[in-house]
């Protein structure tokens, strides 16, 4: 099956070296990039490695390549680096970057849709939630998610694993609503082998509500603590686009918080949703407290509000 990513920056090109490693349903990449001589170099680079992968074929082209493509994947964009969203006082967060990248997506999804117009849209670019609901408007389908909050549930569920001292892996967490500050951490349901996460960070005597700050701070900045180490956060939102263009060519209908078109909410969030093929099938709100529930209220409320520039800065 064909996948495409658009945009070799750190983040596509991070993506396209995991979608090789894993290989398995993913036997044609295509990478593009309005950069020819970068995609190019990608390419060439990856292919070396793709003999000690699953048998894959990697090449750069230009948008006529994705005819056939069952997924494409959009990183194109500014990233927080260089559009000035690494700054932790800053209430907007990625949402900084949304004028800027609606621009971008005003151009690249209408050349999608005339040379893929079957293929499922997964947007990875900051601040991807209301650019899927641009995406969603330019193409004229449902067939359209974002890397939504897997990668702050991820984080979440290793800075509960390093306070508990268990495997990552054994940690139930999870994060809804934007893929920003206004994220919500559904503490009520974190859990370890069915044992509440409060619970067990209580026993060591330690104030469970300053850990719940530090944990807090760690997700919703940590691409701007990587960031301030490397330069661009690429490697774990790469894996995680990967591990999601799995699960559609796969149609695993996997239970994952990517970020899709609630028609209840009337907006793009991440829920809990079930992903297979065509891309999210299945939407579902997880159980909360009284304060969660009102604190994902707020976050379909920042989410709205970005959808709407996004959708009237894609008219430009």
């Amino acid at each position: 099956m064909k996948v495409g990513v658009i945009g070799v920056g750190a983040v596509g090109s991070a993506t396209a070296l995991s979608l090789v490693e894993r290989g398995g349903m993913c036997r044609e990449i295509v990478l593009i990039d309005r950069d020819r001589a970068r995609a190019d170099g990608v390419a060439a680079d990856l292919r070396y490695a793709a003999p000690l992968s699953p048998t894959v074929d990697l090449r750069s082209g230009d948008y006529r390549d994705l005819d056939g493509a069952v997924v494409v994947v959009i990183t194109a964009g500014v990233n927080e680096k260089a559009g000035g969203a690494t700054d932790r006082s800053d209430p907007e967060g990625r949402l900084r970057l949304l004028e800027t990248n609606a621009r971008v997506f005003a151009d690249i999804v209408p050349r999608v849709m005339e040379v893929a117009p079957q293929a499922v849209l997964m947007v990875v670019t900051d601040p991807p939630d209301p650019l899927a609901d641009l995406t969603r408007h330019l193409a004229g389908h449902d067939r359209v998610f974002s890397t939504g909050t897997l990668i702050d549930s991820l984080r979440f569920r290793v800075q509960l694993a390093d306070r508990l001292r268990v495997r990552a892996r054994d940690v139930q967490a999870l994060v809804v609503g934007e893929h920003g500050t206004s994220e919500v951490l559904l503490w009520s349901s974190a859990s370890v082998g069915g044992i509440p996460v409060t619970d067990l960070l209580a026993r060591d005597g330690r104030p469970v509500d300053r850990i719940r700050a530090d944990v807090e701070d760690g997700i919703r900045y940590a691409n701007i603590t990587i960031i301030e180490g490397t330069g661009a956060s690429q490697y774990g939102i790469g894996a995680v686009s990967a591990r999601l263009v799995d699960a559609v060519l796969r149609d695993e209908r996997a239970v994952l918080p990517v970020a899709a078109y609630s028609a209840t909410r009337e907006v793009t969030l991440s829920l809990s949703a079930v992903l297979g093929a065509g891309g999210v099938q299945q939407m579902h709100e997880p159980a909360m407290t009284p304060e969660e529930s009102r604190a994902l209220d707020d976050s379909v409320g920042v989410l709205r509000e970005a959808a709407q520039r996004a959708i009237a800065m894609g008219k430009v």
